[in-house]
């Protein structure tokens, strides 16, 4: 597969991924994604979105539920 950006050719590697939201920071480690030799343009597959996107759901919702406790 070719890069979008720079149309450098893409490897498969695992990488890091960090989120900045609603008052917290997580880091997620290992994530499988493309990523490019050249520009280093990370990408990744629909299925690796969803999983990050359902973790976060989830995690909000918990932490959402542990604020209410708190207050």
């Amino acid at each position: 597969m070719k890069c979008l950006k720079c149309t450098g050719e893409m490897e498969r590697k695992s990488v890091a991924y960090t989120v900045d939201r609603k008052g917290y920071h997580l880091f997620l480690q290992d994530i499988p994604a493309l990523v490019c030799e050249r520009c280093g343009e990370r990408f990744f597959e629909e299925h690796e979105v969803n999983a990050m996107q359902n973790m976060l759901m989830t995690f909000e919702h918990e932490l959402d539920n542990i604020r209410k406790l708190a207050a």
